[in-house]
């Protein structure tokens, strides 16, 4: 793969022998991060299970405590009497099957998280192959699908990730912004890391935690030392 001269230069900063602790591997993401735009610092943990088995999966949702620092488009679907409650909670999109028509005919997504109260869940279902590969449809692990609806997008302005596993084995996702303090960043990763902890599978044998990466949009991975974090 070519890499160009900003890359090659922000590799120089990182000595890829070495297992960093949180404090420096954040800094070290930040010092890396060459764009001119406010990169994203983004978390990538392997873990030792087998994402083919139903009792080795690793999945849910955790609100970061200083936020990601992107401004989350939430869709609501849910029935007219949850509207109003919805809106002032600061929802973007308010609607019910009208909505579901939109995605599905206008191939409309222009929005980060649904949140969808549990008596539409069968009509969603219509465009399920459409959210689905887009990790857009809601759930109730993630507390997407809820009675709650106004919480859940105070929750989902407020912060909330989602984390679940990729084939690999591999859960990626952001922890904030390069422009973060790096207190705040090393908060929201120790949020997300117990999480995922608290989460390991009954099923999962040997060591969990494999390998533990952090980078900024464009830049270098940083690898942290796993047997800190256990």
């Amino acid at each position: 793969m070519f890499r160009g001269k900003k890359y090659k230069e922000a590799c120089k900063l990182v000595d890829k022998t070495k297992l960093y602790d949180i404090k420096e591997a954040i800094k070290l993401v930040k010092e890396s991060s060459y764009t001119k735009f406010d990169g994203s610092v983004e978390l990538h943990v392997k873990l030792g299970v087998d994402s083919r088995q139903a009792d080795q999966q690793v999945r849910g949702a955790v609100v970061l405590p200083n936020g990601t620092g992107k401004n989350i488009r939430v869709l609501v679907i849910t029935k007219e009497n949850n509207f109003k409650a919805a809106q002032e909670a600061g929802a973007d999109y308010v609607g019910a099957e009208e909505m579901i028509q939109k995605i599905q005919v206008e191939n409309w997504f222009d929005f980060d998280v649904i949140v969808a109260s549990p008596d539409m869940m069968a009509a969603i279902g219509k465009v399920g192959r459409l959210l689905g590969p887009k990790g857009l449809m809601p759930n109730p692990k993630t507390g997407t699908v809820t009675p709650d609806v106004a919480k859940a997008v105070r929750d989902a302005k407020a912060g909330k990730v989602e984390y679940r596993l990729d084939k690999n084995n591999i859960i990626h996702l952001l922890i904030g912004k390069v422009s973060f303090d790096d207190d705040k960043l090393v908060e929201n990763f120790n949020t997300v890391i117990s999480a995922i902890i608290k989460a390991k599978p009954a099923a999962a044998k040997g060591q969990y935690l494999k390998s533990v990466n952090l980078s900024a949009t464009m830049g270098p991975g940083v690898s942290l030392n796993t047997s800190s974090l256990v």
